[in-house]
């Protein structure tokens, strides 16, 4: 075999799904890294923006150039305590930093400066709803670190160093400020699993979203989660090997990962094997997860202190002050919007389900209706998302251009039939819906003299149609009605269409 070819992992044998939860007890670990909308990286003066040019937002500290000394990012420490408070975390009087030894190639001081043992927050708990039942999560710590660079494989079929030609590496985003949100180990969830994992990181992204110290953009990277799985017979039992799937950027990359790896570790444990504690990697393309590399515990991290830089000791008047300021919580957010909003809890559970809050919100700020934006965001919009394999937010369409397209609709220029064709033309890329619809000629044709024509050619070409009207059976008209539009391609106003077609045919008599 090469040195460049792909290892062979050997194929999984997987317990079905069912069989698998209710043979074993599920416990999960979810660590999520925020990464933080600040203007500069966490330790150096250099921009952020996402999209730059490869190795352009660098400098020696970012770099790890001998003799560069970092300075803390103070905007970035606030926001660390501010998600700290948000999930009811305590905050330390003083925590430090440390370096965190591994290597690895797109990690350009062959550290991690992070915290360790003294996190900026710590022990705190958040509640999700999945179909009707609240789980507590538990926090176990938020601490402070920097991301690292970016590794591009080129020449391989997978995007992964094996099989690769050669690699590049990017080092913009090395030193970008994060914050990994860490939870205790969840237990009780049963069959609901991934599901609630699902509904965990949903909950923080709107929570961190509701903050304004990320975009949690999961599509690029700026929120993901490595998710860590185990089984045992019992709840009583000890807790058994996990394995730890990294970098997962969807909500519903994330339910898939924990079913898979579930029914995986299931296989093992059901013909007497040994689970791995390893890293895995999920495939978006194949559903399944392959072997990374073997789990490092803490003491193969080697941490000690970073001399380089002070223990942070937040002002107490400081932490205060944050709390009072935090927004809205999530709890009391979603039984607002439901009052005001007037959904059913069905309906309500239903947009939760979708990811769907958010961008209904901002649809309805944009000037929508709540209903409408229900509606668009929760049927064509997220369909068109299922297509495409990615959340409601990275579909090409804003809340504002829904809220436009609505406008036309409500103003009669569209009908829903022509807003769906709206859409297909904004996420192709067309332009906006004004755009759209002026150069697909997508407007409702409710002139007389354009819609007589129509109807008095459906009405000629259906003589037995029109004898049933005559004869008292007026919900006939509705098949003269349907020719109609479909001989103007679904742009005639359908209400002004049937008043035609019982108009002509009454003076037709």
């Amino acid at each position: 075999m090469s040195a460049n070819a792909r290892p062979v992992e050997p194929p999984q044998e997987l317990v079905p799904y069912d069989e698998a939860v209710s043979t074993f007890d599920v416990v999960m670990g979810i660590e999520v890294h925020v990464e933080l909308s600040t203007q500069s990286k966490m330790f150096c003066g250099c921009p952020t923006e996402f999209g730059a040019a490869p190795n352009t937002q660098v400098c020696p500290v970012c770099l790890g150039l001998p003799g560069a000394l970092p300075v803390l990012n103070e905007t970035a420490v606030e926001s660390a305590m501010r998600i700290g408070l948000a999930l009811g975390c305590s905050i330390a009087e003083e925590c430090r930093f440390a370096r965190k030894n591994y290597f690895y190639p797109d990690m350009p001081k062959n550290f991690q400066t992070s915290q360790y043992d003294e996190p900026i927050a710590f022990d705190g708990a958040t509640f999700v709803e999945v179909e009707g039942k609240t789980f507590e999560i538990q926090i176990e710590r938020a601490h402070m670190e920097e991301d690292t660079g970016k590794s591009l494989h080129v020449g391989g079929a997978t995007g992964r160093i094996h099989g690769a030609d050669h690699s590049l590496v990017d080092y913009n985003r090395a030193g970008i400020p994060l914050i990994e949100i860490v939870t205790k180990p969840i237990e009780g969830t049963g069959a609901l699993a991934p599901q609630v994992a699902r509904a965990y990181v949903a909950h923080l992204r709107e929570l961190v979203r509701g903050l304004g110290v990320s975009d949690v953009r999961m599509e690029q990277g700026s929120l993901r989660a490595d998710l860590n799985v185990s089984l045992r017979p019992s709840p009583d039992s000890p807790l058994g090997t996990r394995s730890e799937t990294k970098n997962v950027n969807s909500l519903r990359s994330i339910e898939r990962a924990v079913r898979y790896e579930i029914e995986r570790h299931a296989g093992i444990l059901s013909t007497g094997g040994r689970v791995v504690q390893e890293t895995r990697h999920w495939h978006e393309d194949t559903g399944v997860t392959t072997s990374g590399r073997s789990k490092e515990q803490a003491e193969d991290y080697r941490y000690f202190p970073e001399p380089d830089l002070v223990p942070v000791a937040p002002p107490r008047e400081t932490v205060e002050a944050l709390k009072s300021a935090l927004p809205e919580p999530p709890a009391a957010r979603n039984a607002r919007l439901l009052a005001d909003w007037g959904f059913s809890e069905l309906e309500f559970r239903d947009v939760l389900n979708a990811g769907a809050l958010g961008v209904i919100e901002r649809t309805v700020a944009a000037g929508a209706s709540p209903a409408a934006a229900r509606k668009w965001w929760t049927t064509e919009l997220s369909r068109r998302a299922n297509e495409e394999g990615v959340e409601l937010e990275a579909l090409a369409v804003t809340p504002e251009q829904v809220a436009e397209v609505q406008a036309l609709v409500d103003a009669g220029t569209l009908n829903d039939k022509l807003a769906r064709q709206v859409f297909e033309g904004v996420l192709a890329g067309e332009g906006s819906p004004a755009d759209v619809v002026a150069a697909r000629g997508l407007r409702i044709v409710s002139d007389d003299g354009a819609l007589t024509a129509a109807v008095d050619e459906a009405i000629a070409a259906n003589a037995g149609i029109v004898e049933k009207v005559r004869g008292g059976k007026v919900q006939a008209a509705g098949a003269l009605v349907g020719a109609v539009m479909k001989a103007t391609k679904g742009q005639a106003d359908a209400a002004r269409v049937r008043e035609l077609v019982l108009e002509r045919i009454a003076q037709s008599r």
